[in-house]
């Protein structure tokens, strides 16, 4: 009996070289993503608008590479503020359907749509009555019929050579699953600061920091009178380890004294008061600046460091360059 090829097998000549193979597995990829932006799932906003209403967790469920996808949508739900959990459809038969809320949404992933695990998840659901959508391939599947809402994708064309390793349907179905996060986190009205406070490590949430984050106050700050003389100066620069005093005349502050103020003036230092060695006054900053726009103005200015003041120039704290590079952030 000859050999058969499947039907919707990637045709790629014996002749093609591994460049050709690679390229050609990304370019129907991005036709398949290209095709469902033009034509988005009719029931992507309906089910938005379903999680953005539950006042539960959003389950995400799947098994096989649909649960590797799920795994990603469920922690991205959550990176955007939407509570979210994945369950392994496989182990929902075995004590895990537990997890699920009375006002949970499920929301289930399968390109078959007919994957036998899902078995005890669905009819779980249809008994208590939590609603389901599903991201498969056709709205006429098991999963199809079982769900409320219903993202039916279409059938892809996988980029396996086979045509059968999960390739193309999973991307389609973790770009659903974007879509729904970003729809959710969309609806939220979700700002920034919401995003920072569940990213606050890695280089992310190094762009996100303030100057409000890393600013010091209170007793922390070098603060000297305009009249103390220079000796006692440099002792309280030493112990705040700033390299830098603030020099204030009760809340008001004149100036600031840096280091290389005093390397400038070390002719005359030890006959000097504070208020000599300020050249003018200080640059400043808002709480509420980002710290890498701090960190570009500080730069620009060939400073470093910045006093912090509200919006009536009230003296709030002190920023120094050596806080943002520490906590990561770049300009």
């Amino acid at each position: 009996m000859p050999n058969t090829v499947p039907d919707d097998r990637v045709s790629r000549p014996a002749s093609f070289s591994l460049r050709e193979v690679v390229q050609q597995t990304l370019a129907i990829e991005a036709d398949a993503l290209k095709h469902l932006s033009a034509c988005p799932p009719d029931k992507l906003c309906a089910a938005a608008e379903m999680i953005f209403a539950a006042r539960g967790p959003v389950v995400v469920a799947g098994v096989g590479k649909s649960g590797h996808i799920g795994r990603k949508i469920a922690s991205t739900f959550r990176s955007l503020g939407q509570q979210s959990v994945f369950l392994h459809a496989a182990e929902a038969s075995h004590g895990d359907l537990g997890i699920i809320h009375d006002d949970s949404v499920v929301l289930v992933l399968s390109n078959s749509g007919e994957t036998t695990e899902l078995g005890d998840l669905l009819a779980y659901c249809r008994e208590y009555e939590i609603p389901v959508i599903g991201v498969t391939a056709s709205e006429n599947s098991t999963l199809g019929k079982a769900s409320k809402i219903v993202i039916a994708h279409g059938k892809v064309q996988e980029a396996c050579v086979n045509g059968l390793a999960p390739t193309t349907s999973t991307t389609v179905a973790l770009a659903i699953g974007d879509a729904l996060a970003v729809g959710v986190s969309h609806l939220s009205k979700t700002e920034p600061q919401d995003f920072r406070r569940y990213h606050p490590g890695g280089k992310l949430g190094a762009r996100l920091l303030t100057v409000r984050d890393l600013m010091h106050t209170g007793d922390a700050l070098p603060i000297v009178a305009p009249e103390m003389p220079m000796q006692e100066v440099v002792i309280t620069m030493s112990a705040k380890g700033f390299g830098a005093a603030m020099v204030c005349k009760g809340t008001d502050v004149i100036g600031l004294i840096t280091d290389g103020d005093m390397r400038r003036n070390v002719a005359r230092l030890w006959q000097s008061r504070a208020a000599d060695l300020v050249s003018g006054p200080p640059k400043t900053v808002v709480p509420e600046t980002t710290a890498a726009a701090a960190l570009t103005f500080m730069s620009s200015q060939a400073i470093t460091a910045a006093i912090v003041v509200d919006d009536n120039g009230k003296m709030l704290g002190l920023l120094h360059i050596h806080d943002c590079l520490r906590a990561g952030v770049e300009e």
